[in-house]
């Protein structure tokens, strides 16, 4: 009976799905290519450490589907402190703030989207509910923490400074002066299982990359509205000129370093009549039409 009981359990474990292998991270810096949004938007990542902007977010909830890394190559979670976003380098810190309500939340952006033009912030469910969002957008403002963010891209695989840092040295060969002539490598590339800040200092990367508090702040709400601002111009006559035509307003934009005009629609009462002008902005062919939340 006993062996009969053996053989059974040896059957149940050999017909057992093995278990899954557990994800393993890829933590590394990175910009990348220009990717195209859902509905046809091309958007252009680039690094930016002093970026400031406001804007409309939404909650992501897990995919079944989704890769199970972030585009920066960390573990993607429902739980974390994380959000993606179109442009911004990854990773980034940055503190996030529900104009509509005062929250305010630190978290970090280790991925690309959200897939929706005219989104600015894809967030995690747990960052949703801390900042107090329902199902739908909510208006956002996001600063970057540059001191942190700057760190990050010192010291991770793919980072400018790390690239530099971890290059592989010449090998240097030594020749014996008497006997038979031998080659020996003298020097070599360090291992990225761990990085080297700027102070010479070793960084261990997993813990850099440690989940954030998921802690929030009270603050004040702030009343906002809602315009849609087509592609900027190098004229103002010229906004001026397409602005009378649509009905709109010329504003100053600047982009980097240079001004240029901006035409603005609105102010929109509700999120669906900007996204409504949005469309039709991008349908006419004014490919950098956005969402603006002032």
């Amino acid at each position: 009976m006993k062996k009969a009981v053996l053989f059974c359990c040896l059957g149940v474990a050999a017909c057992s799905p093995p278990a899954p292998n557990k994800v393993k991270p890829a933590p590394h810096y990175v910009v990348g290519q220009a990717w195209q949004q859902s509905d046809g938007v091309w958007v252009y990542p680039r690094e930016d450490f002093s970026y400031q902007a406001t804007g409309l977010a939404v909650s992501q909830p897990q995919m079944k589907k989704a890769t199970p890394l972030t585009t920066d190559g960390e573990v993607r979670s429902a739980v974390s402190m994380a959000a993606s976003h179109p442009t911004l380098q990854l990773p980034a810190v940055v503190t996030v703030t529900n104009l509509e309500n005062g929250r305010e939340v630190r978290l970090r952006i280790n991925d690309r989207g959200p897939a929706q033009s005219g989104r600015i912030l894809g967030v995690t469910p747990k960052v949703a509910g801390l900042l107090g969002m329902g199902a739908g957008p909510v208006r956002v403002s996001i600063v970057v923490d540059e001191l942190a963010s700057r760190h990050l891209a010192e010291v991770l695989p793919g980072g400018p400074v790390l690239q530099i840092n971890t290059a592989p040295l010449e090998k240097v060969q030594q020749t014996q002066l008497t006997g038979p002539q031998s080659q020996t490598p003298v020097g070599q590339g360090a291992a990225l299982t761990t990085a080297q800040d700027t102070s010479g200092s070793m960084v261990d990367v997993s813990q850099l990359l440690a989940d954030l508090p998921a802690t929030w702040r009270q603050g004040m709400p702030k009343p906002t509205q809602l315009w849609v601002e087509t592609t900027d111009f190098t004229s103002r006559y010229t906004a001026a000129r397409e602005a009378a035509r649509e009905g709109a307003t010329v504003v100053a934009a600047f982009v980097g370093q240079e001004k240029k005009w901006a035409v603005r629609h609105g102010p929109f009462a509700t999120i669906s009549e900007a996204d409504a002008a949005l469309k039709r902005s991008l349908a006419a062919g004014l490919t950098g039409s956005h969402i603006v939340v002032e």
